[in-house]
């Protein structure tokens, strides 16, 4: 009995046919009407002509494959072409696609989106797969560096590039919905989510593993559940492997860091006359971090985009500190000996120059799996997947300028006039940065472990079973060094808070309080610690994280229940299953940070999870095949029911029809419903502090066009002259988050309409073109700092006025607050259009061209539920914060393209990412020319370059990337002067790789 009842979905050696990616058209039948009739005349002018060119499908079973064997190399499973006639040039430029696509053709197949077996190129669901030989031609170290430059990876994720906060992890956002509404699957599988960010960490999956990625670009909820409300990604991973194998790996960026190497292998064995099969995998990697200093276009900081005067760079809070007096608003700073001095702009501190650009990873996996065959109905089966990632980030030193709720500390630090290091004659509010500290570092250590064990097999004529238990779990603990312990800090300069339960407590000066603590060491506010002293303030705090995942899955199909009884009738097919999920979440953050007694934010226990039981039914129904007009004819629908011990129960539905008039072309469309429960962090959340990246409006009154004259009107009226009004905090508002117990679940409606183009007289030739569009409502997102603060003092939302808060000395915004929330609503349409051709040009050399477009027609937000929508379509948010919504950059255009030359043994491709031009919006409107105010991004190209050849069991690759050596636009994000999320990829520069593996 073959190994393949275990995968079925895998596709059988033998006759491929050309690869038609299911992707979805808006296009008329009035429009496609003279493609039908010129298919319909010449596959007439075929069959009366010749039987030559008519393609033969093998029959394939229900669910068996053959026996797996070793697949020679495309390059070399090409026989050799003795003529080069039209239809021999036909025959090879299909068979060079074909082979390019491994996993393509008429063979059936389970396709991500449907529970049933069907042909990739009748699949009515807009499904992008991405070969192995894809992603190993890009040279790039990390999955989530890969799908980055994919059109449809958007920009509300968490990449390599961002530091601050991020724990290390690479999530990836799918349509510009955020990280929290993809489906990460592994085998058509849930797998373990990281406990920081909530979403699956692709830094954890080596590409060296993965086969191939489907990613289902249309909702999915109908079919897998909560959470693919965007779409689903289907890591398909390499299975029932009998061969062995060695992989190193080396790059490096044209200024010598973000060292790069990784060294993979694998061995698998079949067993008992090849009824068992054991396949084991390791891989080791490790990518040094960038930097920021170390690129110039990265350093100095900008803080501001004026309409008129000089931007000013780094940040207000410096290392000598920076004082501003209660009574007469005079600026002062420090020197090395304490000595106070009037404040002067070139002491700002550069923070650049401390921060990292990219993260340092180091990542080990581990990955076993076993299945053996009893008979055709019993093969179980158990695989485990381990990964070990350790990451560091470096931040630059800690600020300190007073604590924000839930924290008790004083809101400001107060050096009172009695202070005999305070020779200004005033109380003083103190702002500081602790460079005495270090840099803020902050060590993540993530442990994820994934393991299924199943049954599967055949129950009886076609129908099969899977039956399998999946336990994931993944703990973090996070160090962060150099955050500084407020209490100790005060203590060092004598200051004593008379109220310790009321954090706008009037502070005193009294030295007996540093006195009575040991180890403590009175200081001047005005001067840099000594080592002791910085040694007594210093701390390191250590949180942790853990999440866990229980899912009981069963699922039974059959895809040959009946075949209709009229003529050119087809059959019918079924596919039900049930699942029962729990997940659970915790947090534990530092006791010290908790209690709001550090420097850095304040964060409390989050803790919670849910249960749910689910079912599902899934049928499709051919009507005809193979008839006129008709060559394929299909109609599926599927839906789920879910219940939930916190919400209640849920229904969703999707229904498809798929109509190919002629093998040349066919038409396809969806609809569909998504439902999405809010997930622990959002409904229980403890209260946090965030910094999120927002300007204090006051201080940017100008940039407000034909709103200007009424922001700097409510300014006026809070007492501030916004003529020459400066914001302290350095583009960051703090902003008080957390969860939400009252939150709604979400629901949305997906539709797509397509067409595929396969021209039988362009062989090697296949086109897509697909409408898509969705709608979310009670959208659960915290409302974005910038924005609220726009609403107020705009006056077009008044209401976010209560949210702000501001000192009363300095008026300063002291903090925001922002919890989660149903929004309201998110409308989303666009266009894709895909495009694969290989053609054989000699008997040695072909080409393959790849393309993948998309353009997005309208994106759309409703901040407040029942209120105005704003138009967001084509706009970089550039204050935005990781994660949030609207995504920080929807450029209307994005395309990915390669195209490859093989000669023999050796190849080489060439590969382009485009990102559109971008509008400037500042979270509530577009930016506009205004003097020397910034307003826009360019449209970006990325060249990327790579060179292989094998020699017999081994295999070389290298190449460059960034050929130009292009530099990420200027965007003032008060970060690093461009924005990760959206250009992260042209932050390293040019860079070189180098790859040899190594078969046996």
């Amino acid at each position: 009995m073959p190994l393949s009842h275990l995968y079925p979905g895998r596709t059988r050696l033998g006759n491929r046919k050309l690869k038609s990616r299911p992707v979805l058209l808006a296009a008329t039948v009035f429009a496609s009407t003279p493609l039908i009739l010129l298919s319909v005349s010449a596959q007439a002018a075929t069959d009366s002509t010749s039987h030559t060119h008519k393609v033969r499908t093998a029959k394939t079973r229900p669910v068996h494959a053959t026996r797996n064997t070793t697949v020679a190399p495309a390059q070399t499973a090409t026989p050799a072409i003795s003529t080069t006639s039209a239809t021999t040039r036909r025959n090879n430029n299909a068979a060079a696609l074909s082979q390019h696509y491994q996993a393509s053709g008429n063979e059936e197949v389970v396709v991500t989106g449907s529970m049933l077996r069907t042909a990739r190129n009748t699949s009515p669901n807009p499904v992008q797969t991405i070969t192995s030989a894809q992603i190993q031609q890009t040279g790039v170290a990390t999955l989530g560096d890969f799908l980055q430059r994919m059109p449809s990876i958007g920009s509300s994720g968490t990449t390599n590039n961002q530091t601050n906060g991020t724990g290390g992890a690479s999530c990836i956002d799918f349509r510009n919905m955020g990280q929290n509404r993809v489906l990460v699957l592994i085998d058509g599988k849930r797998t373990t989510m990281n406990g920081d960010n909530n979403c699956v960490d692709f830094n954890t999956i080596p590409t060296d593993m993965v086969d191939s990625i489907e990613m289902l670009k249309d909702g999915g909820s109908e079919l897998y559940g909560a959470d693919a409300v965007s779409g689903v990604i289907n890591i398909k991973l390499r299975h029932n492997v009998t061969d062995g194998g060695v992989t190193a790996y080396g790059g490096i960026s044209g200024q010598g860091d973000a060292l790069t190497g990784k060294l993979s292998a694998h061995k698998g064995w079949n067993f008992d006359h090849d009824k068992g099969n054991i396949t084991l995998f390791g891989s080791y990697m490790s990518q040094g971090g960038i930097m920021q200093r170390d690129r110039s276009w990265a350093t100095p900081v900008a803080e501001n985009n004026p309409s008129s005067g000089g931007v000013t760079y780094g940040s207000f809070i410096a290392s000598s500190g920076h004082y501003i007096g209660e009574t007469t608003g005079n600026e002062y700073t420090g020197t090395s000996s304490g000595k106070i001095i009037p404040w002067n702009d070139k002491y700002r501190y550069n923070y650049g120059n401390d921060q990292m650009l990219s993260n340092y990873l180091q990542n080990s996996t581990l990955r076993g799996e076993l299945h053996y065959e009893i008979n055709k109905h019993f093969i179980p089966y158990a695989n485990v997947l381990y990964s070990h990632r350790t990451s560091m980030a470096q931040m630059a030193a800690e600020p300190v300028d007073g604590a924000v709720p839930p924290s008790d500390m004083p809101a400001s630090i107060i050096i009172p006039s009695n202070d005999p290091y305070n020779t200004t004659g005033e109380d003083v509010q103190m702002y500081r940065r602790m460079t005495e500290f270090g840099p803020r570092r902050t060590e993540d250590s993530s442990d994820t472990v994934t393991g299924i064990g199943g049954m599967r097999g055949e129950i009886t004529h076609g129908w099969m079973y899977d039956a399998s238990y999946t336990y994931g779990s993944n703990m973090m603990t996070e160090q962060m060094s150099g955050v500084g312990s407020y209490t100790n800090l005060l203590q060092e300069y004598g200051i004593q808070q008379l109220d310790p339960t009321d954090t706008n407590s009037a502070t005193a000066y009294n030295p007996s309080v540093c006195n009575a603590a040991k180890g403590c060491v009175l200081s001047s506010p005005f001067a840099p610690l000594s080592s002791a002293a910085a040694a007594y303030a210093n701390y390191t705090s250590h949180s942790h994280y853990h999440y866990q995942m229980r899912d009981l899955n069963f699922r039974i199909n059959n895809d040959h229940v009946a075949k209709m009884p009229w003529k050119n009738g087809g059959t019918f097919a079924v596919a039900l299953g049930m699942e029962h999920r729990g997940e659970q979440l915790s947090y534990n953050p530092d006791p010290l940070i908790a209690s709001g007694q550090s420097l850095t934010d304040t964060s409390t226990y989050t803790g919670g999870g849910f249960d749910v039981t689910e079912g599902y039914l899934e049928g499709k129904l051919t009507l005809l095949h193979n008839a006129f007009l008709a060559r394929d004819l299909t109609i599926d629908g599927q839906g789920r029911f879910s219940s939930y011990n916190t919400f209640g129960s849920a229904r969703n539905w999707k229904g498809s029809i798929n109509w190919s008039p002629t093998r040349d072309i066919r038409f396809h469309a969806t609809l569909g419903t998504s439902y999405r429960q809010p997930n622990v962090y959002e409904m229980y959340g403890g209260q946090q502090l965030t910094y999120a990246s927002a300007t204090d409006p006051c201080a940017q009154a100008g940039s407000y066009g034909s709103y200007s004259a009424t922001v700097v009107a409510n300014c006026a009226k809070a007492g501030i002259n916004a003529a020459n009004f400066t914001d302290v905090n350095s583009g960051q508002i703090a902003t008080l988050t957390g969860g939400n117990s009252k939150l709604r679940p979400e629901t949305g409606r997906t539709w797509t309409v397509g067409t595929d183009f396969t021209p039988r007289w362009i062989p090697g030739l296949h086109t897509s073109l697909t409408y898509w569009h969705y709608t979310i409502s009670n959208l659960i997102s915290a409302v974005s700092t910038q924005y609220m603060a726009d609403q107020c003092y705009t006056g077009q939302g008044s209401g976010y006025c209560n949210q702000i808060k501001r000192f009363a000395g300095s008026d300063q915004i002291d903090y925001a607050t922002s919890f989660y929330t149903n929004q309201g609503g998110l409308n989303q349409s666009g266009l894709d259009w895909d495009v694969d051709y290989a053609i054989r040009v000699t008997p040695m050399d072909r080409f393959i061209l790849s393309n993948n477009f998309q353009q997005i027609l309208n994106y759309k937000q409703q901040n407040t539920a029942g209120g105005s929508w704003t138009n967001y379509t084509g706009g970089l948010q550039y204050n935005a914060t990781a994660g949030s919504l609207p995504a920080a950059g929807i450029p209307r255009v994005r395309d990915y393209a390669s195209i490859t030359w093989r000669h023999g043994n050796f190849h080489v491709t060439y590969m382009m990412t485009f990102i559109g031009g971008m509008r400037w919006n500042n979270s509530s409107e577009f930016l506009t020319a205004d003097g020397s105010q910034r307003y826009k991004a360019p449209a970006m190209v990325k060249n990327d370059l790579s060179l292989g050849y094998d020699l017999g069991r081994w295999s070389f690759t290298g190449g460059i990337n960034n050929l130009n050596n292009k530099k990420p636009p200027y965007v003032v994000s008060t970060a690093d002067n461009s924005m990760a999320s959206v250009y992260g990829d042209f932050y390293e520069g040019r860079s070189f790789w180098l790859q040899v593996a190594a078969g046996f």
